[in-house]
């Protein structure tokens, strides 16, 4: 087998709705046969991977794939399901995933889960199915394995040869590397709880929560409004102890030594035990305790660093407190490392019988670390008196540490429901002193159920505060071995987003196969008057409250997240197309409002769309991932999208359903407003607003920006569109009637249905590259200039398939007198001249006597099609890029063009609307639907 395309799906997709990869395998000699095939086949890979009995396939319980497998199914089914399994025994909890062919003999496209927070960029999904195909491969050609365990990922994995054990070690290694900690999953679980939008920051523990002006950043235990002078205090030991003693808060006697000398005179003065600790260190790093004498002073000065705080050692046990916001929401008792003797194992034995707790990983990956036996724990056990050869009797504790700190083996004990009153307000005032939200104050004291006695000036303090610290670890508090988990990490989101909020934005996703961009353009155009500031994406860029930020095809999910990131943005308008939403799906899970403008070939034969039904179906999940209780706005008048109500997964019945179209008389639309729901028409030469029996005039179609009189009938579908799914997000009726009159087509939705002009030619710039929009666009150039007025410049997109390249041109033919055709400069895996030569041979079949010549690029073809053009024609110039084409009509002399001739083969629309006033918002009279 080999995998031949690998990409990579971030967000919810067309298969499901978290992150996979979508992989193209060959089977190449294994194409057409099945595992009956291959005799022992089914019982070495089970001897290799156990766990595949437990998985469901279509069965729907245990076994089922057994069954499948024993029965005769594919090998690329196989490999899917082993790379899941591989991905369990490394650590990956995923289960999703699905085989499908093709399009083409023994080529399958594996489409497997990915964790939901492993980094876009890993490479581990990638490397684990070719482990997987060798592995499938192997068993295949007879080779047999027995399940062994692999202590570096501390789980189950087959013997393989050729190095293939090692390679699943280091993906283990890398995937729990890459993996969020215990402390940001914790952040993370409680945002997905309340509904909040998450996105991480490549492999960090940097996560964005929420939307717009509404988001918030968190990393770790910090957000983006802990004080930098907060955590600068609290990183520097010796500042935050002379900030407390100040405010009278009890803290052991000490102070800063900054030579070996220093720190013999705060020994000597200070008087045993000491502890000894980096002024600014973490974790307990090179933190000694239970200094007792000068030679350990000095080795545990030089230990620290040389610029160390030295600290009388304070009697009783030790304690962190977790202070949120002003509010105590955890707290520890911090037990140091350990082990407990069962009378016959040594203490190395204990030890190493203590890491093979699942629960316990390499630094801070899982919520419990590895005991380490270095020299800080031979230290400690020789103050016992004892050796890691020693047995402990039964019972007997060993300790391996003095520090109580989990990263170096410590656990912990839940003590949050005994705090004393007395402690918790000395915390919290802590807390508050040093300026920090979320803080993590360490104290040692006879027991945390105790009151404080008062600070006496001149007495020594017995028990008190030793340490503060910003972004404190959350782990004690979220799996102690002993007492209640709580769920800080909810604490800390109810911090960030009070009252309840979502951390969400208005915020609409617009698809569909044409007038997408325009959709998208005006929506954001209508809320204009909503005092919201306004994210944009479409194919020529984002934009941000109106000016262009980034330029680029921006309809995918990384430009989504562009907007969404910003937190100058209020509201959000998300173009969505074909590409990205299959090639890297969604870059958002949930909008209010989901548009599809229309469903039409184009694109078929690329991304495994081979059928308009395909199409549909890719489409369909911008309108299933509305939320519940969202909008959905669909074409009444495309049967592809009316079909779109019945799926399971768009779930009309919990949305909003917004019909628009130019028909008032479709079914649907009749249907819907019988119920007194909302739909937005085109009646009587009038965009309306129908609710029920009631109509509401919002614009003339004649005073439409675009639609040029009413000979552009596609460009009010697209204003309805707009109209819908502005109003959905906040803007109001009469907002939306004027600001419709103000849209200025050249300027905000350029290479749309662009009019220019050179003397008494005028050019139709426009971006129709399918049969349907180059059909919209000659009906409207004919309805005002007629057939034989009309000339064109042609391009098409060479990644179009032949019978679509071939409708095109006969669009073409019948609709032009006379045609120049030019290729795209990226031939989009083409020859260089083939598209036009196709388009040319269809052209002539279809009107043999047309004249059709060749140009090389645009700046030939738009020359040669205004030489052809009279006084009075238009120039229809399509285009592969905007700006070059508008660079050279300027060159040229082109000027914005103003005047249009009357539309002959349409009636004008009526002045005024039937029994409406003159201002554009007061309703027309109730009645039945006119047609």
């Amino acid at each position: 087998m080999k995998i031949e395309s690998l990409r990579r799906l971030r967000g919810p997709n067309v298969y499901l709705s978290r992150p996979a990869i979508v992989a193209g395998v060959r089977l190449e000699e294994l194409a057409g046969r099945e595992t009956s095939d291959v005799t022992g086949f089914a019982e070495r890979l089970l001897r290799a991977l156990p766990g595949l009995a437990d998985h469901h396939c279509a069965a729907g319980a245990p076994g089922g794939f057994v069954s499948r497998l024993r029965g005769g199914t594919y090998f690329g089914h196989v490999t899917e399901h082993v790379c899941l399994e591989l991905s369990q025994l490394i650590g990956r909890d995923v289960s999703f995933g699905r085989t499908v062919s093709a399009g083409e003999p023994g080529l399958y496209h594996l489409i497997i889960e990915c964790p939901v927070d492993e980094p876009a960029e890993s490479e581990v999904p990638g490397d684990l199915l070719a482990v997987a195909v060798d592995l499938v491969t192997e068993i295949v050609a007879g080779v047999s394995y027995s399940s062994v365990a692999l202590a570096a990922a501390g789980a189950g994995v087959p013997q393989m040869q050729h190095g293939s054990a090692a390679r699943l070690a280091l993906l283990a290694a890398t995937a729990e590397r890459e993996a969020t900690g215990p402390s940001t999953r914790a952040i993370i679980a409680a945002a997905r709880r309340r509904g909040i939008p998450v996105e991480r920051c490549a492999d960090l523990s940097l996560v964005r929560l929420g939307w717009g002006n509404r988001r918030r950043l968190a990393w770790a235990a910090m957000s983006d409004r802990t004080s930098g002078v907060g955590i600068d205090i609290a990183g520097d030991k010796e500042i935050t102890r002379r900030l407390l003693i100040d405010a009278g808060v009890p803290v052991p006697a000490g102070g800063v030594a900054r030579s070996a000398a220093e720190a013999a005179r705060l020994f000597a003065t200070l008087g045993a035990p000491v502890v000894v600790k980096p002024r600014q260190g973490r974790q307990g790093d090179r933190v000694t305790l239970s200094v007792t004498t000068g030679a350990e002073t000095a080795y545990a000065f030089a230990a620290a660093g040389q610029d160390v705080v030295i600290e009388r050692q304070l009697g009783g046990r030790d304690y962190r407190v977790l202070v949120v916001n002003g509010e105590i929401v955890a707290a520890a008792e911090r037990i140091a490392a350990h082990v407990v003797g069962d009378g016959h194992s040594t203490v190395a034995e204990l030890a190493d019988r203590t890491n093979t707790d699942p629960r316990r990983g390499a630094g801070h990956s899982r919520v419990l670390t590895r005991i380490t036996v270095d020299d800080a724990s031979m230290r400690v056990l020789e103050r016992q008196g004892c050796s890691l050869g020693d047995i402990p009797a039964t019972g007997e504790t060993v300790w391996l540490r003095e520090t109580t700190n989990l990263s170096t083996g410590g656990t912990s004990h839940d003590v949050t429901d005994r705090v004393h009153p007395d402690v918790a307000r000395l915390c919290l005032r802590v807390a508050a002193l040093v300026g920090l939200d979320i803080a993590g104050i360490d104290l040692r004291l006879p027991g945390i159920a105790e009151p404080l006695p008062p600070v006496a000036d001149g007495q020594e303090v017995a028990s008190g505060v030793i340490e503060v610290n910003a972004v404190p670890g959350l782990r004690m508090h979220l799996a102690p071995v002993r007492g209640r988990s709580r769920d800080v990490g909810d604490a800390i989101v109810r911090a960030m987003f009070p009252a309840g909020s979502d951390g969400r934005i208005p915020t609409a996703a617009v698809t569909g196969t044409n007038g997408k961009t325009t959709v998208a353009r005006l929506t954001a155009h209508l809320l204009g008057d909503t005092g919201m500031r306004v994210g944009l994406t479409t194919t020529d860029g984002v934009s941000i409250d109106g000016r262009t930020i980034f330029r680029a095809d921006a309809t995918g999910p990384l430009s989504a997240q562009m907007v969404l990131g910003d937190p100058g943005v209020q509201a959000a308008v998300l173009e969505t197309a074909r590409g990205g939403l299959l090639r890297r799906g969604l870059g958002y899970d949930w909008s209010d409002v989901g548009v599809i403008t229309n469903i039409t070939a184009d694109h078929l034969g690329q991304d495994g769309l081979d059928t308009i039904e395909d199409l549909a179906h890719a489409k369909a999940l911008v309108a299933e991932r509305v939320r519940d209780g969202g909008t959905l706005v669909l074409n009444a008048d495309d049967p592809w999208v009316r079909s779109l109500v019945d799926r399971p997964r768009v779930r009309a019945d919990r949305k909003r359903l917004v019909w628009f179209g130019l028909d008032p008389r479709e079914p649907v639309v009749v249907e819907h407003l019988a119920k007194g729901a909302t739909a937005y028409l085109m009646h009587d030469g009038w965009l309306v607003q129908a609710t029920g029996a009631r109509r509401t005039p919002l614009l003339r179609v004649a005073d439409l920006p675009g639609a040029y009189g009413g000979a552009a009938p596609h460009a009010a579908a697209n204003a309805l569109a707009a109209v819908a799914a502005s109003r959905a997000l906040g803007a109001g009726q009469e907002s939306v009637a004027s600001r419709l009159a103000d849209f200025d087509p050249p300027v905000a939705n350029p290479g749309r249905a662009t009019l220019l002009r050179i003397g008494d030619v005028s050019i139709f710039v426009d971006y129709a590259h399918n049969p349907a929009a180059l059909a919209a666009t000659l009906r409207t150039l004919h309805r005002l200039w007629g057939v034989e007025r009309c000339v064109a410049a042609v391009t098409l997109p060479g990644d179009r398939r032949d019978d679509l390249l071939a409708a095109c041109a006969q669009i073409v033919a019948d609709g032009v007198g006379r045609a120049v055709l030019y290729d795209d400069e990226d031939p989009r895996g083409r020859q260089p001249g083939e598209v036009s030569a196709l388009v040319e041979r269809e052209m002539r079949a279809r009107r043999p006597k047309l004249l059709a010549l060749r140009a090389d690029g645009y700046r030939d073809a738009i020359t040669e099609a205004l030489r052809l053009a009279g006084p009075g024609d238009v120039v229809l110039v399509l285009y592969e890029s905007l700006a070059p084409v508008l660079a050279l009509l300027a060159e040229l002399g082109a000027v914005r063009g103003s005047d249009v001739p009357v539309p002959s083969a349409m009636a004008l629309p009526a002045t005024k609307a039937p029994g409406a006033a003159t201002s554009p918002a007061r309703e027309l009279a109730p009645g039945v639907l006119l047609g």
